[in-house]
């Protein structure tokens, strides 16, 4: 029993000073294991640049994404100046712009960075849960990797871009955002009216986007129809134009408004209209859909299947050192045997996801780092095979593991028990509401399902189906596999989303339903090649016997 106590000395500051010292790379004796698995002969010298670079994630960023996200804080829209010009500013807070800085300056996408050493601080960053700055340094991924893909469309400008977006010009870093949705539709880009009007080697730009993030980039990768045509093209458009940026000249383009988002409200999300806004065509005009999907969104997906398993992390590691300091009913959480088994089960999703991250990260480097934008290709069959692999295995990790991510942190807020809901006492719900806007980027689940049945279907005179799911679960039991492999041809036999009855209705949710146990099986084979390990070390763990 315990009396009355007008003075209670109870205090959180135990579960403080561990969580505040927690080191996110070493301290994390899983994520060494798995990188050191999947990244070869890299992970001596990885090892150590992510020893170095960890502890300005942990320590002194970690603590500026708490107090950024908070709602007095978020981006607002300036349209004019005190003279009555029109410069549609974006006002941020100080904390996401030091975050900004600071983070743009490791040149992520530089040559003195690895793929893997860029990939492994990603992940490190994304446990922030800072959407204002991870959301643009996935754009300019996008935006990079779209013009390396096209180096014949290398005029001046947008060399200079390059440059500027990958090694910096006088210590200043630019900034990528991706412009695809308008009003009429997101993921149908097809659809788009935005128009494109040639002018010398470069093109005008006239219409609206409708959904805009980051909208305080230097440069957007921008799809866009040519005038007097059906076809879609790529296009990079400056923000504003040489000398302009510090005069707040924006590049023939206006900002309606900031959108209000239940979600990563760090980043400035906003509608524009565009009025002869000066770009540049990178890629074939005619292949715009498939150069934004291919390689741009693509890029962006595989970003959230990082992001997804950095999320899920987070939330297994603050609730299981939760679980080891809080006593109820006379016990600690962690000693309760319903809620032991909640944290177990979450930590094991939360490896399973990074393992299958990294395995497939693996595939990526493999075929050099580059996407295929389409399914054509003049390669031996093998490397078309193996394109397609990668092409499906991450629309199928994002669509997965998006959905996973947010179950994950319902499931470490729970843990937390009221304490999880207040923002100030746990990063938890911030990084929830992230992760509920994330698993819509870049294709929802519904689109991204049928995206796949699509894509099987077309590649099966090169790669039939049942190949292709003994390829994707090579490793995993050979019973599994021919089963699967059987399915997966009845759903080609007889497609689930031809019609609109009862039956076709069924089937589409046990398509749905496929494609997770495939990828669950996927993820755990990925988990076994690593092999067990806990994301807390020992020294960190105040009650390491109730996890064994």
């Amino acid at each position: 029993m315990s009396l009355p106590d007008r003075n209670n000395p109870y205090s959180f500051e135990a579960f403080l000073n561990i969580l505040h010292d927690f080191d996110f790379y070493t301290d994390d004796p899983f994520l060494q294991k798995t990188l050191k698995c999947f990244a070869g002969d890299e992970f001596v010298e990885l090892d150590r640049k992510l020893r170095e670079f960890s502890p300005k994630v942990s320590f002194r960023w970690r603590p500026l994404t708490d107090t950024g996200g908070k709602p007095n804080k978020l981006p607002w829209v300036e349209h004019y100046d005190a003279y009555n010009r029109r410069i549609d500013r974006i006002v941020r807070t100080a904390e996401t712009l030091q975050l900004e800085k600071e983070i743009f300056s490791e040149g992520l996408y530089s040559s003195r960075v690895t793929a893997w050493e860029s990939m492994a601080k990603r992940y490190l960053l994304h446990q922030l849960g800072e959407f204002g700055v991870m959301c643009p340094i996935t754009c300019t991924e996008g935006l990079v990797a779209l013009i390396r893909h096209f180096p014949e469309d290398h005029i001046p400008d947008v060399k200079a871009i390059l440059k500027h977006c990958t090694e910096g010009v006088d210590g200043e870093y630019g900034i990528g955002a991706e412009f695809v949705s308008e009003i009429q539709g997101g993921s149908d880009i097809p659809s788009n009216l935005l128009e494109a009007v040639p002018e010398d080697d470069r093109y005008r730009l006239y219409g609206s986007k409708f959904f805009t993030s980051a909208i305080h980039a230097d440069y957007a990768v921008v799809t866009a129809k040519i005038s007097g045509s059906e076809d879609v093209g790529t296009f990079i458009v400056p923000a504003w134009m040489p000398g302009n940026k510090e005069k707040e000249i924006r590049n023939n383009f206006r900002i309606n408004r900031i959108k209000w988002k239940m979600g990563t409200a760090e980043v400035p999300t906003a509608e524009l209209e565009y009025d002869g806004a000066i770009c540049y065509a990178v890629g074939p005009t005619n292949r715009g859909v498939a150069n934004a999907v291919g390689i741009v969104l693509s890029l962006a997906r595989l970003c959230v299947g990082i992001a997804s398993a950095a999320n899920m992390t987070r939330a297994a590691r603050e609730a299981q050192l939760y679980a080891e300091f809080r006593d109820v009913f006379g016990a600690k959480i962690g000693e309760w045997a319903l809620a032991n088994q909640q944290v177990r089960d979450l930590v094991h999703e939360a490896q399973r996801c990074l393992a299958g991250v990294c395995k497939i990260y693996a595939l990526f480097q493999e075929l050099g780092g580059r996407l295929q934008p389409g399914l054509a290709s003049g390669e031996p069959l093998e490397m078309r095979r193996k394109r397609f692999l990668l092409r499906e295995l991450i629309i199928i990790q994002k669509l997965v593991t998006a959905y996973d991510s947010v179950d994950a942190l319902r499931k470490g807020i729970s843990i937390f028990g009221g304490h999880g809901v207040i923002e100030d006492f746990c990063a938890l719900p911030r990084i929830f509401r992230d992760a509920a806007v994330n698993e819509l980027w870049e294709g929802p689940r519904n689109v991204l399902l049928m995206q796949v049945f699509r894509d099987i279907g077309r590649a099966a005179e090169f790669y039939p189906p049942d190949q292709f799911l003994g390829d994707l679960l090579s490793g995993a039991l050979e019973v599994e596999i021919a089963e699967l492999g059987r399915r997966a041809m009845e759903f080609s036999d007889n497609p689930p989303f031809q019609k609109l009855d009862k039956d076709s209705r069924h089937r589409a949710v046990v398509w749905e339903e496929f494609i997770v146990e495939v990828f669950r099986i996927y993820q755990e084979t990925a988990l076994r090649e690593v092999g067990p390990e806990p994301i807390i070390a020992s020294g960190k763990m105040s009650m390491p016997e109730i996890w064994k």
